[in-house]
């Protein structure tokens, strides 16, 4: 039986890989679809536009897309984008659900919203149809003062009667038979989407995650600049410890395809450093879902 994330997206697995700017390209996201969960494009930059059509070469499973609010709350014409490219998952975030949500809903797609903390979950309770419910040890964009996911998301989950998918620290069956005790009907996964095979990013950015340690990832909350979680490492290293005025996101381009760590900063979740080999989006999907009940069972093995 399907549960309200899976019936909702109309997925196998429900698993969502998250709108990564310069990431979310159309080879990453019809793997994803094709493998059982959710691919899905981002909208910010103008080859991520051109693939909300291209993505339709690859797969005819469902695909979704991301809406940032803050970067298209003067155009609404993002809408009529998105229909036309048929797509019927949007994801809004960084904004007021509602300035979209009726629009978005007149076109007939379904409004996800992420949120990062029990504010903004209540305040999105009244109109979109689910929660991304993302807790601070994600990779990317965060507020400083944003809450794990362990304590976020069971907050949330008393709070609204929403369908929920848990992001921030999940990579494997384990991390997310977690968030379905904790209250998830599904997941979203960056940073293990972006360590697969069919991320098209450098081998030195893969490589970097999964040579991380617990300690790996560093949160940069710098005067101009979006607080946003990174790896340690190149220009990040420098920011934190040395030089806090140096840009901060020019170069980002060259360190995601040219393999150039010292360019930009790479963004990256906490989970890094539980990821150790590179696999296939088809694989990622299956184990993590398939082997939820065994995890689960590990876990009753240890109560006395």
């Amino acid at each position: 039986m399907a549960n309200r994330v899976q019936a909702l997206l109309g997925v196998r697995y429900p698993v969502v890989q998250a709108p990564m700017t310069y990431i979310a390209r159309a080879e990453l996201a019809a793997a994803v679809s094709e493998g059982g969960g959710l691919g899905v494009i981002e909208t910010l930059t103008e080859e991520g536009r051109t693939d909300l059509h291209r993505v339709r070469e690859l797969t005819d499973r469902p695909v979704g897309a991301n809406l940032m609010i803050q970067g298209w709350k003067r155009d609404p014409s993002i809408v009529d984008a998105l229909a036309a490219a048929d797509v019927r998952h949007v994801f809004t975030s960084a904004g007021d659900p509602a300035l979209f949500t009726e629009l978005l809903h007149d076109a007939g797609m379904t409004v996800i919203h992420v949120v990062g903390s029990l504010k903004g979950a209540q305040k999105a309770d009244a109109g979109v149809d689910a929660l991304v419910v993302e807790g601070v040890e994600g990779g990317g964009f965060k507020s400083a003062l944003s809450a794990s996911t362990m304590v976020l998301l069971p907050l949330v989950s008393e709070a609204v009667d929403l369908p929920i998918l848990a992001a921030g620290g999940i990579c494997d069956a384990r991390s997310a038979a977690a968030a379905l005790v904790l209250g998830a009907e599904g997941i979203q996964m960056g940073t293990r989407m972006l360590a697969s095979q069919e991320a098209r990013v450098h081998a030195n950015f893969k490589d970097a995650i999964v040579a991380a340690s617990d300690d790996g990832t560093v949160m940069l909350n710098l005067p101009g600049n979006p607080t946003m979680r990174v790896l340690r490492t190149g220009l990040a290293v420098k920011l934190a410890t040395e030089d806090p005025t140096a840009p901060v996101l020019k170069g980002i381009e060259k360190l995601y395809f040219d393999g150039d760590m010292d360019a930009s900063v790479a963004n990256t979740g906490q989970v890094s450093a539980r990821i150790t080999e590179l696999l296939p989006v088809a694989e990622i999907l299956r184990r993590t879902w398939s082997e939820i009940e065994m995890a689960l069972d590990a876990g009753r093995s240890r109560v006395i």
